[in-house]
């Protein structure tokens, strides 16, 4: 548990760096794209870390887990997590998308953060499902990252002036700019490939569970 919880801490930490005013200053020493590399290799390097304290930590059980509720929420994180890569001005490199004359499209009407909602859903449902501290930490961990990295997102685009306009139009809560009558969905933007797309993925994952990853989704 040592280890797993210190690879958590390092885990964090390395995401949220970019956060941190020693982001510029790391960019303008390397270039943004070396920075970038040395990011995904610590980022990599701390998640293999996380992931072998997580295997070799014991099982101590916090409360009786909710074995359906991944089996619920998965089709859905897996359906945000295809669509959230399409016209995303949130991502890294889609910050052009903001000077569009409709910025937000397809998935990013239903929430401005789609992959970071497909992996707190993830998470969230496995911490709950399973019960446990060692699950607590390492999948609580990705919720942490996934829950406040839509807000320091939405923290250091708020510099861009094409900002405002976007996200008056769109909400970091899914589905809630539309509940306000700020924005609408158009399943013509949205299309039903990446969908099914998500929900063969999801049913793959589901019957190759237990060969991945040892234990059963149900």
């Amino acid at each position: 548990m040592n280890e797993l919880a210190l690879a958590a801490a390092a885990f964090i930490a390395t995401h949220f760096v970019t956060s941190t005013p020693l982001r510029p200053g790391l960019v303008r020493a390397m270039g943004e794209w070396p920075y970038r590399g040395l990011y995904s290799l610590i980022a990599a390097a701390t998640l293999g870390w996380m992931i072998h304290g997580f295997v070799h930590a014991p099982l101590e059980p916090l409360w009786p887990g909710l074995k359906p509720l991944p089996s619920m929420l998965m089709p859905f994180a897996f359906v945000l997590l295809i669509c959230g890569y399409r016209l995303n001005p949130t991502a890294i490199g889609g910050e052009r998308l903001l000077k569009s004359d409709e910025p937000a499209r397809g998935m990013i009407r239903v929430t401005r953060h789609p992959i970071m909602w497909a992996i707190a859903l993830w998470s969230g449902a496995h911490v709950l499902a399973r019960g446990d501290l060692a699950s607590f930490v390492f999948f609580g961990t990705f919720f942490a990252v996934a829950a406040l990295g839509t807000l320091s997102i939405d923290r250091r685009k708020r510099a861009d002036p094409d900002w405002p306009r976007f996200a008056a139009a769109t909400s970091n809560v899914p589905l809630l700019a539309i509940a306000q009558g700020r924005n609408r969905i158009v399943w013509q933007e949205i299309g039903w490939m990446r969908p099914v797309t998500g929900l063969v993925l999801f049913i793959a994952f589901f019957h190759l569970h237990p060969w991945l990853f040892g234990a059963r989704p149900y």
